[in-house]
């Protein structure tokens, strides 16, 4: 299986994804993360690139490319080869990132953005997509309480914030059966019942 998690920054997928992983190594199977942008050498360059305030100046359409060069590394280097071999690959981000950030957020066309998404990971897409959900009030709360420094995308302010989880609510709209919604103001453990029980029904 592909596993993906999306939302907002702070919404508390990657904790998540790493009971995800603890879930179906004891079910024994054979798991990797990876994250994006980053997961390959190639691709953790990129990241760096990308996240570093000292590119405040980086404009939209490289902002894309950038993230869709990290990406097309990692689907070609990491996860169709381990898909291959059996593994459950669960990665912190993907594609409807860019579709929710570049897109939605950055507004690029929907057209555009999947034209690069056919380049990038031709058809490497997702069993299933979780799209942990919590307001752009709630994220920043939780910024201030962690207090990490933000990245250079992070800084964004509310109303990009906002046109990003309108585009994430618009993915499940065209995709309810691969993206799934789920209250990231729940407990951690709530989340991660929801989203096991979403798995194995899937198996089914």
């Amino acid at each position: 299986m592909f596993i993906t998690f999306e939302g907002i920054d702070a919404s508390g997928k990657s904790t998540q994804v790493k009971l995800l992983e603890k879930y179906f190594l004891e079910k024994g199977e054979r798991v990797i993360l990876v994250r994006e942008p980053g997961g390959t050498k190639v691709s953790e360059e990129i990241r760096k690139i990308l996240l570093s305030k000292e590119n405040l100046e980086m404009i939209k359409e490289c902002e894309i490319f950038l993230f869709c060069a990290s990406r097309a590394q990692l689907v070609n280097e990491l996860i169709i080869p381990k898909l291959k071999q059996g593994f459950v690959v669960i990665s912190d981000r993907f594609h409807d990132s860019t579709t929710a950030y570049q897109g939605a957020g950055r507004v690029i066309s929907l057209e555009d953005v999947n034209t690069l998404h056919k380049i990038a990971i031709k058809n490497c897409l997702p069993d299933l997509t979780f799209f942990v959900d919590v307001d752009y009030e709630e994220a920043v709360k939780r910024q201030i309480n962690d207090k990490k420094s933000k990245d250079r995308i992070e800084s964004m302010g509310e109303k990009f914030f906002n046109r990003v989880r309108e585009g994430y609510y618009a993915i499940n709209r065209r995709e309810p059966d691969r993206v799934k919604i789920v209250d990231g103001t729940k407990s951690v453990n709530e989340i991660h019942k929801e989203i096991v029980t979403i798995v194995e029904n899937y198996k089914k």
